[in-house]
């Protein structure tokens, strides 16, 4: 192999001692507690309380991992164990980070205006931190080995391993690094949102918004280089007409912002409030889903790693799903079955690319 390649990882994860640490649940833990640490410093910087931001992150991302559940169980019906039980089984097909984000952005709102805040300052504050925990998040999905483009020879491509090769690219062995691009993306874009928010000049929720315009601008980008299953509208990936419409109404959005008349404190237009919703779907989309190049009985169950740190008081969930005895672990740390199923599917080796 081309010693340039980035070398797909041997492992999702490490062992300490008995217990077994995944690297997808590892990354989201740091990723959202750099985001509340972030969004911590600009809110009280702004002179407001750190405990509002606790108080959304122990709401928020709890009813995120339900919403993502109830996304998975309406849009992979047929991916859902036919059981009674089957739409509550996370370890089984996974969640939908889509559904999750929007459940999480709804019921964030919600404690906002139940604390009588500053809705669109906080929005704003908000936005950066969430850009660095999706570009943290993203190396999860490196050691997952997903979330990568079409094949190439450049020298920066990612050896992807035969087991996770989408079906039709089985000849292939390295390709467009997309989680690279978006985690090199994401910073970039948090950085500049700093950088006006500075300037003072941006009316609030106009942060918020050029994040969700500038995000949803780079998933066009990004769509188009994905090889991932999807549903395709003209030859197009549906994702790709989503993440179109969602960057024209950020744009309007944001100018209506700036240009038009200043709503109340603490109020978003609804207009501006669905846009943010939809628009905070949107830029999330490229969790974890179910793999569906595998058989189900191959796929990997999903690894949801989520923590809302309170001060001494913090809550760390990783929906993690072992065997299909309906076990789950709370936390990111797990320890291994009493009796694990070991894979008896051989061990491949990465080809070399063709093209």
């Amino acid at each position: 192999m081309n010693p340039g390649f980035i070398p797909s990882p041997s492992s999702n994860g490490f062992h300490v001692g008995p217990l077994f640490v995944h690297a997808y649940g590892l990354m989201y833990v740091v990723g959202v507690s750099a985001a509340i640490a972030l969004t911590i410093r600009r809110w009280e910087k702004w002179g407001g309380n750190r405990d509002l931001v606790y108080d959304v992150a122990l709401w928020g991302f709890p009813a995120g991992i339900l919403g993502g559940r109830l996304y998975f169980d309406i849009t992979s019906f047929s991916l859902m164990p036919k059981t009674w039980w089957g739409p509550f089984a996370v370890w089984d097909g996974g969640l939908g980070i889509w559904g999750g984000v929007a459940a999480g952005t709804l019921v964030g709102l919600w404690r906002l205006r139940r604390a009588d805040a500053d809705v669109p300052a906080f929005m704003d504050a908000a936005a950066p931190g969430l850009l660095v925990a999706q570009a943290i998040g993203r190396i999860g999905n490196y050691f997952n080995q997903e979330l990568f483009g079409g094949p190439t020879t450049l020298p920066w491509a990612l050896e992807i391993s035969r087991a996770h090769r989408p079906a039709g690219y089985a000849h292939f062995a390295t390709f467009q690094p997309t989680f690279l691009y978006e985690l090199i993306f994401d910073l970039a874009l948090a950085a500049g949102l700093i950088a006006l928010g500075r300037t003072r000049r941006i009316r609030s929720p106009g942060l918020f918004a050029l994040y969700v315009t500038g995000y949803s601008a780079f998933r066009i980008f990004e769509e188009l280089l994905r090889v991932d299953p999807s549903d395709h509208i003209l030859g197009l990936r549906l994702n790709f007409y989503v993440a179109s419409i969602v960057t024209l109404a950020g744009l309007a959005w944001f100018v209506r912002i700036q240009r038009g008349p200043r709503p109340p404190r603490g109020r978003v237009r609804r207009g501006g409030a669905l846009t943010a919703i939809v628009g905070a779907v949107v830029v999330a989309g490229c969790g974890r889903t179910a793999n569906s190049s595998q058989p189900a009985s191959a796929r990997t169950p999903a690894q949801i790693g989520v923590i809302t740190t309170a001060a001494t008081r913090s809550l760390e969930i990783a929906v993690d799903g072992v065997t299909p005895n309906k076990r789950i672990s709370i936390g990111v740390i797990s320890a291994p079955p009493p009796a694990p199923v070991i894979p008896t599917s051989s061990p491949t080796t990465a080809l070399p690319n063709t093209t």
